[in-house]
C-alpha cells in the first residue's frame, strides 16, 4: 500500500516537531506500506528525516501565504492522492479534499472549548478560532477516521463536533533529550537568596497559561520568605497577554531579582533549563495534550500543576494540583512540594515512570497500525459493495 501525507498547513513547531518525531520512528513495511509520499513546503521538508521509502515531494505553492495553500489542498491535492496513495493522513485537522480514505488528527482544543476561547474577548482571533472550529468539524466529519492525543480532547471535541464511530487515542512521545532520572531532592534548608529554590514555567504567552497568577504567587511565596526564583520560558505570542505578564513583573519583582522571563529558548536548549530546576509549574487550562508538561515528567520534575483539561489524565498521581486563576491556591501548592522533599523524591520518580510511557516508537507504532486498518476497511467496503449491487440486480 502506498500512504500520503497532506502536510500543507504544517510548516513550523510542534507540528513539524510530530512529523519529523512520527517518520524517524516509522517502520511502514510493518503495515504493509511499501512507500510513503509527504507532501508539503521546502521548510517544512527540510526538517524531515532521510528514508529510503519516503518520498519528500516539494510543493512550492506551499511556501506561499495561506489562501494559496487552500487552494492547493482543494484543487491539487485530490488528483496527487487518487495517483500516489491509497490512504490519505492529514495531521494538520483541515481536509476539503474529496479523497477516500483520509485520516486525520485534532491537535488544537482552544477553538472547542469556549469558556477558554472567550478569554480573547470580541476580537478577530476569537472569530478566527470560531471558524477553525466550524472548519475541523466538517473535516472530522466526513474523515473516515480521526486521531485524537488524549481522552479528554476526544470527548470535548466529540462532543462539540457531534462525531460518532472510531477514534483512537494515539499520545505523541517526548523527545529523549528530555529524559534524566531522578535526582536527590534538594532540602530547603540548603537553599538560600544565593542558591534559591529553582521554580521553572515553560510555555508561549498566551491568556489561558495563567503566567501572570504564577508571578503573583511566586511573589507572595518570596515575601513569605522562602527563598525561590522563578524561570518564565516561552515566546510573547499574544501581546495583551504579553502586557498583562509585564504588569505582573513589574509590580512583583521590578528589579528582576528572583523572577527572570527569558522569552523564547531555542528548543535544542530547553532541556538544559529543565535538567537544572528543581520543581516545574504548568498552570495552563486549556491543552489538547500537554507536551510541556510530559517534558517536564521525563525529566522528572516534582510538578505543581493546573486542575483543568487533560492534566490530571496525563500527570495523574504524580504532582500537586491548583486553580490556575487563583494566585494563592497556586502559592500553596508550590509551597507544599518545596517544604516537602520525600513528596517530591515521590513525584519525580511517579512522573518520570509515567512518562516512559510516552515513546514515538509507540505514537508511530500505533498511527501506522490505524492508517493501515482504515485503509483496510475502505478495501473491503469497496468489495462488498458491487457484491451488493449485483445480488439486488440479479433479484
Amino acid at each position: 500500500m502506498r500512504l500520503g501525507i497532506d502536510a500543507s498547513n504544517i510548516r513550523d513547531g510542534g507540528g513539524i516537531t510530530y512529523l519529523s518525531e512520527l517518520l524517524s520512528a516509522a517502520q511502514p513495511f510493518m503495515y504493509d506500506f511499501t512507500r510513503v509520499t509527504v507532501w508539503a513546503g521546502a521548510q517544512t521538508l527540510a526538517r524531515l528525516p532521510q528514508r529510503p521509502w519516503l518520498q519528500l515531494a516539494h510543493v512550492p505553492t506551499l511556501d506561499r501565504s495561506l489562501p494559496a495553500r487552500l487552494y492547493w489542498q482543494h484543487t491539487k491535492l485530490p488528483r496527487l492522492a487518487e495517483q500516489h496513495c491509497d490512504v490519505l493522513f492529514v495531521p494538520g485537522g483541515n481536509s476539503r479534499d474529496s479523497f477516500r480514505p483520509y485520516v486525520t488528527m485534532s491537535q488544537n482544543l482552544l477553538p472547542f472549548e469556549s469558556q477558554e476561547l472567550f478569554r480573547y474577548g470580541a476580537s478577530g482571533l476569537t472569530a478566527k478560532f470560531l471558524l477553525l472550529r466550524e472548519a475541523q468539524s466538517k473535516s472530522f466529519g466526513r474523515a473516515d477516521g480521526v486521531i485524537f492525543l488524549s481522552n479528554y480532547a476526544r470527548t470535548v471535541v466529540s462532543q462539540a463536533a457531534g462525531l460518532k464511530g472510531d477514534a483512537p487515542v494515539i499520545p505523541h512521545g517526548i523527545s529523549r533529550q528530555f529524559y534524566l532520572p531522578p535526582r536527590h531532592p534538594r532540602s530547603l534548608s540548603d537553599c538560600s537568596p544565593a542558591y534559591p529554590f529553582r521554580l521553572l514555567y515553560v510555555s508561549r504567552i498566551e491568556p489561558y497559561k495563567h503566567q501572570w497568577q504564577v508571578v503573583e504567587a511566586v511573589a507572595q511565596l518570596h515575601q513569605r520568605g522562602y527563598p525561590v526564583s522563578l524561570d518564565l520560558i516561552g515566546p510573547g505570542t499574544n501581546a495583551a497577554a504579553v502586557r498583562r505578564l509585564q504588569a505582573a513583573l513589574a509590580d512583583a519583582d521590578p528589579r528582576g531579582e528572583f523572577i527572570r522571563y527569558r522569552e523564547e529558548i531555542p528548543y535544542a536548549k530547553l532541556a538544559t533549563y529543565y535538567h537544572r530546576a528543581d520543581a516545574f509549574i504548568f498552570a495552563s487550562s486549556c491543552e489538547n495534550l500537554p507536551n510541556i508538561l510530559l517534558e517536564a515528567m521525563a525529566a522528572s520534575l516534582p510538578i505543581a500543576c493546573a486542575y483543568r483539561g487533560p492534566m490530571p489524565e496525563v500527570l495523574n498521581d504524580a504532582g500537586v494540583y491548583f486553580d490556575p486563576e487563583k494566585p494563592a491556591d497556586i502559592a500553596n501548592a508550590l509551597a507544599s512540594l518545596i517544604e516537602n522533599a520525600t513528596l517530591r523524591g515521590q513525584c519525580s520518580w511517579t512522573a518520570y515512570g509515567y512518562a516512559k510511557g510516552y515513546s514515538w516508537e509507540r505514537c508511530a507504532r500505533e498511527t501506522f497500525s490505524y492508517l493501515t486498518k482504515v485503509a483496510h476497511r475502505m478495501r473491503q467496503s469497496v468489495a462488498v459493495e458491487p457484491a451488493l449491487t449485483g445480488s439486488f440486480s440479479h433479484r
